[in-house]
């Protein structure tokens, strides 16, 4: 009697595997699991693999997905990239080009922001909020019903407790604030502008 032959796999099958090697490698590249071994990534989705396949497999999804995050692809640069990769010999296959394009499709945002906020040494602006009072009371009798702008800042890093700064402004105060904010605008407009 011959040996009953394996169907093909179901389409969509295969890649599964392939996604998740690019999930696990995302997660232990741009959002810090370092628990996401080489050993597991293996183990559980190429278990079959020799260590030496697996790690050629690996490193050549990294090094795809390094340059695609680095760049931050749009989808047609994206696709212009992933197609040299296919005709390039030893480049990859027309599946896993399409694989590593839903990835990059459907993980893009989560990972430049990571990126952004691994490339950050310093606190970030998080939050502003602001409001208007009058003064009820002050020591001297000619300030009291006169407007103040209360300005909250939350300053910080993604992951780690925030910081909060409040300011008081009158009305000068708030004119000069807008003159200066006014003058980085106008230096952030003049080194964007090409001529």
């Amino acid at each position: 009697m011959a040996a009953r032959e394996q169907p093909p796999p179901a389409a969509g099958e295969g890649s599964k595997p392939l996604s998740a090697l690019l999930g696990g490698i995302a997660q232990a590249a741009y959002c810090g699991q370092a628990g996401i071994t080489e050993e597991l990534l293996r183990g559980q989705l190429y278990p079959e693999a020799a260590p030496e396949e697996f790690r050629a497999l690996r490193a050549k999804m990294g090094g795809l997905l390094q340059s695609i995050a680095s760049a931050d692809m749009d989808l047609n640069q994206l696709e212009a990239f992933l197609t040299a990769q296919t005709k390039k010999q030893g480049g990859i296959t027309p599946d896993q080009a399409a694989v590593i394009a839903k990835f990059w499709k459907n993980h893009r945002l989560k990972i430049h922001e990571s990126l952004i906020n691994r490339s950050r040494w310093d606190n970030a602006l998080k939050n502003m909020s602001w409001r208007v009072d009058l003064k009820s009371q002050s020591r001297h009798i000619d300030q009291i019903n006169t407007p103040v702008a209360i300005v909250e800042m939350e300053l910080g890093k993604n992951g780690q407790e925030s910081e909060f700064l409040c300011l008081e402004f009158d009305e000068a105060k708030v004119s000069q604030m807008l003159k200066k904010l006014s003058e980085i605008e106008e230096s952030m407009t003049a080194l964007t502008q090409t001529t």
